[in-house]
């Protein structure tokens, strides 16, 4: 007896909608499309522009993630008000202002009011609509979830046609599903929710904590579709006393090289009401920490241990030293 043969994805409705001029296939049920070769490098792709000098680029799917305290949310606030008003960041540079959505998960009105309050005062003014705030003090009910696809519609209303630029601050309050943050499967409808906004010609950065290993929490598949992690590390000589004092490290990043991902050092320091960032590419911050431990008596074992460098790194800033007559005469080991 002859087996019956399945019938063809495509019905005649799909056959129907197949356009030759443009060899094109949509398939009515999801709007799928396949096209050629030559159909596809035909198409007028937007050139790539960069939202934020070097690294945030245009249509780019994004993370940025810490342990609990580091620095994450001014991180991300102040990404969001350099993007919005065409200015900088930690040495980042907006080439204009663009429309920004900001979607704060936890934070208290009052503690949002202040950092925002700083980071505004005495810069120039900007289009009202480039900064706008979702936040869960001013609204009378949940925040949405967008592991859940009204979550998404939701969001989906206050994204503008100018809005460039959605911050999710952050996954574990924003994508919440079933409780379980850490699940491959709690990732999927978020991740095609961020696919989607990006063929919209959106960028998303994703703020994340980290987990007890000090990766990303949950699932390493978010990165399969990400162009840049970023991750905010303490020094290891950091103190309380220190504030907002971190290391910068692009652990991901399709599109740059050299020194556009070499990491550095950032310190928030206040001077009277005005808050001010101060960079040093963490090279030079290991090199004046070695130099200066040395000149306390250090031994090379020690610095070894208290900077979390390794040994042959530490003599070679210190032979380096002392050649430019920084230190005195190295003290070699026998």
């Amino acid at each position: 007896m002859e087996q019956k043969r399945e019938k063809p994805a495509v019905g005649a409705d799909g056959l129907r909608n197949l356009n030759r001029s443009q060899n094109i296939v949509s398939f009515p049920e999801n709007q799928s499309k396949i096209v050629t070769l030559k159909a596809f490098l035909a198409h007028p792709w937007p050139p790539r522009e960069l939202i934020l000098e070097p690294w945030l680029a245009t249509q780019s799917l994004n993370m940025i993630y810490s342990w609990r305290g580091v620095g994450k949310t001014h991180v991300a606030l102040g990404i969001a008000y350099a993007v919005a008003s065409g200015g900088e960041f930690l040495g980042w540079k907006a080439d204009k202002p663009r429309g920004v959505l900001y979607l704060d998960g936890e934070m208290p009105g009052n503690a949002l009011y202040e950092r925002l309050n700083a980071l505004t005062r005495g810069a120039p003014d900007f289009p009202e609509e480039n900064f706008r705030l979702l936040t869960p003090d001013l609204q009378k009910g949940f925040m949405p979830d967008l592991a859940t696809f009204k979550g998404q519609q939701a969001i989906d209303r206050f994204i503008l046609p100018s809005t460039e630029l959605i911050i999710v601050d952050n996954l574990s309050c924003l994508l919440r599903g079933d409780g379980r943050e850490n699940e491959a499967e709690s990732w999927i409808s978020c991740g095609q929710w961020a696919l989607a906004k990006r063929a919209q010609g959106k960028s998303i950065i994703f703020i994340h904590h980290a987990g007890k290993n000090g990766n990303q929490r949950g699932t390493s598949r978010r990165e399969d579709i990400l162009d840049t992690v970023m991750v905010l590390k303490r020094p290891s000589d950091y103190e309380a006393s220190d504030g907002a004092r971190f290391e910068v490290h692009f652990e991901k990043a399709r599109h740059l090289y050299g020194e556009n991902v070499e990491p550095f050092v950032a310190n928030l320091t206040q001077e009277g009401s005005t808050q001010s960032w101060k960079m040093l590419p963490l090279v030079e911050s290991n090199r004046i920490k070695v130099i200066d431990l040395y000149r306390e008596g250090m031994s090379v074992k020690d610095i070894v241990e208290e900077l979390g460098i390794d040994r042959s790194t530490v003599y070679r800033i210190l032979n380096k030293a002392e050649s430019e007559g920084e230190i005195g005469k190295l003290k070699r080991r026998k």
